[in-house]
């Protein structure tokens, strides 16, 4: 026996035990071999159909401009270029507000004036569609490091992607504007090219198609790149000159006449000029007061946002800084229009949060605001139309001087505080196995982002119920079916129950009442006791109303359905709506809030099915289990006193909602939660780096205060 590293081992057995260790480190290193290699092919196959996605909305863009009738597409091109166009006529550029350019622009467009106009369009829509590919690359390739070869192989195709879905991409193409062009030389200016003095022609040149761009100069020379910044500010001032020698009147007009353009295109209080003075405009302040705020918050941003800027540069984040800086530009503009307005998405590369569940807040609202309206962000209330009409502005001013990006010195850059997730679930039954598509997350969502899905989901949910109608012939005739079919079952109660409820007049109101009033009003409380109280559960069932709803449109598209009130010659009372008029195929004002034929099957049924399945499963008390099952109840009564379903209506309700528990089970495992996958995450147990104890709260089982 001899004494090895503190223990009696036998020299055999060392020998023995040598060789198995040996074996498993060739095991293992051909697991790892394998490993990656699966990898590499997962993510060549996850480039592959990204660069395919990046092919289709190029075409599809193409599509959607050149289709246009004319005088609808590329308009401020026709504008510009066209036989009647301001650059043909004798005369200054701006006689009209229809040119909004600068004067170098417009002695840069004078050329294209002699192009046929169907090829001119043709060739502007491509070749804007390359300019914002290449401005997609170039983006990806300044991400700031470290990056992983994931990263770096599939960002390109993902920025090309998100910038064509973008309202500023979209809306230049649409109009045929050059505002994609200044974006891109920035970029090329600050990552494609050496030297300072290109980086600084480059600038320039883009701050004389946009003057506030000349804030990148500011940004150069605030960072040490001195010889650049003189070189932009040499480049801009020798364009404008070039324009002023060129077009003397024009330039006169323009930087001294309308100041720098302030007063050209649409009226400066539009809602399309997100700008500070636009909001300055619309919250009705005018005059030399308006203009005076104007200036103090111009220069506060200024001085915030470059300050911020500069430090993103100097700590490695150098795209970060460009994005801060572009939407200082946006803010302090006199007008700052959609397809002006790309700077916001750069933004997205900011890191904001120390958990990993909050990473994806920041660049999740980014790409919600500048790809939807602000009509589907927020509702349609007063209080918060001010925040709806300058969401853009408001984002471009928390990336430029408020949102908290962490610095690459940060613990939590590349190592934030992990997730929890609960173990997948064992399959229950071999013919019939558990599809676990992703991982129970323990830990409460982000109430911000939380709120902004739920928005985005509901608005495309009305937006799609609302365009599934085949017409009311079509739908008229799935009512005599469904009627037909109730009728051989002996369940069309409809007539009865609806007749009935109309001669008691308290009823009848109670019934009107709960129908137009608890529809949206209890899931909605539900779904926020949960958050609160039951973070783990609530994911579990806002994933299940999710697919409820998902399976719900497939029904409205593929089965448009009259509902009794809307059947002519049975005799059925409409009490929520009033007396419809069948001699009028849209029913008045009515179908332009929602789709009448989208009966089957009945989300008002299916919810409050919803609702007290979840009350049933959770609630800790008898009584509260009861209270939720009377919600169903009450509401299927509703539904078919008032005449706005059918009985079968119900039925197909009852059908979503089962497919919508099934699915979320199968791809997200069961309710329930073990008791060790709740320990993992009390407090104290989860570390961040540096072995600190991280806030996280304790999680409750499901089913157990």
């Amino acid at each position: 026996m001899t004494q090895w590293d503190g223990f009696t081992a036998c020299p055999d057995r060392g020998r023995a035990t040598r060789r198995r260790e040996g074996r498993r480190s060739v095991a293992n290193a051909e697991h790892s071999v394998r490993g990656s290699a699966t990898t590499a092919v997962r993510t060549g196959a996850a480039r592959t159909v990204l660069w395919l996605v990046v092919a289709a909305l190029a075409l599809r863009q193409m599509a959607v401009v050149l289709r246009q009738p004319p005088g609808e597409g590329l308009t401020d091109l026709e504008t510009w270029t066209g036989e009647n166009g301001v650059l043909h006529v004798a005369g200054s550029l701006y006689d009209t507000d229809r040119f909004t350019g600068t004067p170098f622009a417009g002695l840069v467009l004078k050329p294209l004036t002699r192009s046929a106009e169907q090829s001119l369009g043709v060739a502007w829509t491509f070749g804007s569609l390359l300019l914002v590919a290449a401005l997609g690359v170039i983006a990806a390739r300044a991400l700031p490091a470290p990056v992983t070869r994931r990263t770096a192989l599939l960002a390109a195709p993902v920025a090309i992607s998100l910038l064509m879905l973008s309202l500023p991409v979209r809306n230049a193409l649409h109009l045929g504007q050059v505002s994609i062009l200044p974006v891109l030389l920035v970029l090329i200016g600050c990552f494609a090219v050496r030297g300072e003095r290109a980086s600084g022609v480059l600038i320039g040149v883009a701050a004389a198609l946009q003057p506030t761009v000349l804030l990148f100069a500011a940004l150069l020379w605030l960072t040490g790149r001195r010889r650049a910044a003189l070189t932009g500010g040499a480049a801009f001032a020798a364009c404008t000159a070039l324009a002023w020698a060129a077009m003397p009147h024009d330039s006169w007009t323009y930087w001294v006449h309308h100041v720098a353009g302030a007063g050209l295109g649409d009226q400066a209080d539009s809602l399309a000029n997100q700008s500070l003075h636009g909001a300055l405009l619309r919250l009705g302040l005018q005059g030399p007061l308006e203009i005076a705020l104007f200036l103090v918050l111009a220069a506060a941003v200024c001085f915030v946002g470059l300050r911020r800027a500069t430090r993103y540069a100097r700590d490695g984040q150098l795209l970060l800084a460009v994005a801060v800086t572009g939407c200082v530009a946006v803010a302090v503009s006199p007008t700052a229009w959609q397809h002006q307005l790309l700077w916001v998405l750069l933004a997205v590369v900011g890191r904001v949060g120390r958990r990993a569940s909050d990473r994806m807040v920041w660049p999740a609202v980014v790409v919600l605001v500048i790809t939807l309206p602000g009509k589907m962000l927020l509702p349609n209330i007063g209080a918060l139309l001010p925040v709806r009409d300058n969401v853009l502005l408001l984002t471009a001013l928390g990336a430029a001087c408020a949102a908290p990006f962490l610095p690459r010195t940060s613990p939590y850059w590349q190592q934030p505080i992990p997730t929890h997730h609960a173990a997948p679930a064992p399959a229950r039954w071999s013919r019939v196995p558990l599809l676990p598509f992703w991982r129970r997350v323990l830990s409460r969502p982000n109430l911000l982002l939380e709120l902004l899905l739920i928005r985005v989901v509901y608005s495309v949910y009305a937006h799609v119920r609302l365009a599934a109608t085949a017409g009311r012939a079509t739908a008229e005739e799935h009512g005599r079916q469904i009627h037909s079919l109730e009728q051989w079952l002996h369940i069309d109660i409809e007539h009865w129950a609806n007749h009935a409820v109309v001669g008691i007049g308290p009823l009848r109101n109670f019934f009107d009442y709960y129908y137009s009033t608890f529809h949206f009003i209890v899931p909605l409380a539900i779904l926020g006791v949960l958050y609160a109280r039951r973070p783990a559960d609530y994911r579990w069932v806002r994933s299940s109303i999710g697919f409820t709803t998902l399976l719900a449109l497939v029904g409205f598209w593929l089965y448009p359905l009259a509902p009794p009130r809307l059947m002519p010659g049975l005799g059925f009372i409409d009490t929520v709506h009033g007396v419809q008029d069948f001699a009028k195929p849209d029913y008045g004002t009515l179908t332009s809030m929602t789709n009448q034929y989208a009966a089957m099957p009945s989300l008002h049924f299916g919810w409050s099915l919803w609702c007290g399945v979840v009350i049933v499963m959770l609630a800790p008390k008898a009584w509260m289990k009861a209270l939720g099952l009377l919600h169903p109840l009450v509401t299927v009564s509703a539904i078919i006193a008032t005449g706005n379903h059918w009985v079968l209506d119900a039925v197909g309700g009852a059908v979503v909602v089962a497919l919508g528990f099934g699915l979320t089970h199968a791809l997200a495992g069961p309710r329930g939660l073990r008791e060790a996958e709740v320990k993992a995450v009390d407090e104290g147990e989860i570390r961040r780096p540096g072995g600190r104890p991280a806030p996280e709260r304790a999680v409750k089982v499901a089913g157990k205060p």
